[in-house]
């Protein structure tokens, strides 16, 4: 059987350091890229992590200090990497969850613009978890009725994945689902589309699960004090949780991630503050009465009027009494 594809797909594993996605390293990375011809290529790299590979991990996949130090390091593999993926949509198995997240922390590190704007991802243990609810060793044995050689070694996981898928497609191709909310569908068809659908139920912003798109399509945290709150909400509430989260322990794609809203709401604050303004500005000029009235003109300095003032009387120099003035005196006055 041949996947229907209309470009790429990238199946990928890693081996890694542990399961930390914010600082554990890549030790081994295979890539299996199914082609729309139905050609296949593969990629296998072992990867210097610049730290100790935990004895616990290494007895896991089998990959020892000794095996990569002379390896060279993601930041030097990270183009080689992402050139050979190219524009290819992602599949692999948890991957998601762990794979997807880490490869991209590894790319960020490196410098390395990994975009996943428009890119596809198939998480095959989503389709058998939800069909089934099994771990790649069972699924290879349900599935394809094989046992899995070499198992946690990088290139086997991922071709017995890809086995995996097709086998899936096959089995699921006109097989009922019945989600939670009781709609019935046929989701595992032999489109890419439909398999990212039907794999990213939850639908992550950063991968890692620390926020998700609700029904709405708006980012919602998915933990803590604020889970189930918009991002932007708890942005108007507490602006203060975002500064938290950047010097905070959490994975470098979910902090761009929470980075590109943070600007997105912060531009919608200026626009809401210009619009806001604009508005006052108009409702100013359209009611009457609220014009700007000129300066009153400065007082003058009275001038005293002085023709309204009453004249001064000069008075008349005193005469000398004579004898004949006292005659008439006393005429008048009888005496």
């Amino acid at each position: 059987m041949k996947l229907n594809l209309n470009r790429p797909l990238a199946f990928f594993d890693l081996e890694t350091t542990g399961v930390n996605v914010g600082v554990d390293r890549i030790v081994e990375i295979a890539i299996l890229k199914a082609m729309p011809d139905g050609s296949e290529l593969i990629k296998t790299l072992r990867i210097n992590p610049e730290m100790p590979i935990p004895l616990q991990s290494s007895l896991i996949h089998g990959i020892y200090d000794e095996h990569v130090a002379n390896e060279p390091t993601f930041k030097m593999a990270a183009q080689e990497v992402a050139d050979f993926i190219g524009d290819a949509d992602l599949a692999g198995y948890n991957s998601n969850r762990f794979d997807i997240p880490v490869l991209l922390e590894e790319f960020l590190r490196a410098g390395v613009d990994f975009d996943m704007g428009d890119r596809k991802f198939v998480d095959v243990q989503n389709i058998f978890h939800q069909m089934e609810q099994r771990t790649l060793k069972a699924a290879y044995k349900f599935y394809c009725d094989k046992d899995i050689i070499n198992a946690h070694s990088a290139e086997a996981d991922i071709t017995a994945t890809y086995h995996v898928l097709l086998a899936q497609i096959e089995k699921y191709k006109d097989v009922d689902f019945e989600d939670k909310q009781g709609n019935i569908s046929k989701p595992v068809i032999n489109d890419v589309d439909a398999l990212h659908t039907f794999t990213n139920m939850n639908k992550p912003v950063d991968f890692a699960g620390r926020m998700v798109f609700n029904d709405n399509n708006e980012e919602i945290f998915n933990f803590g004090k604020h889970k189930g709150k918009t991002v932007e909400q708890v942005f108007d509430l507490e602006p203060s949780y975002y500064a938290w989260m950047k010097q905070g322990d959490f994975p470098l794609y979910t902090k761009k991630k929470l980075s590109e809203i943070w600007e997105r709401w912060n531009k919608k604050k200026e626009q809401l503050k210009l619009e806001k303004q604009q508005q006052q500005k108009q409702q100013q000029e359209q009611q009457p009465g609220t014009q700007p009235k000129p300066a009153a003109s400065p007082a003058k300095t009275p001038v005293p009027n002085f023709k309204q003032q009453n004249p001064v009387k000069k008075e008349k120099p005193a005469v000398a009494v004579t004898n004949d003035m006292l005659e008439q005196l006393k005429m008048k006055f009888g005496k």
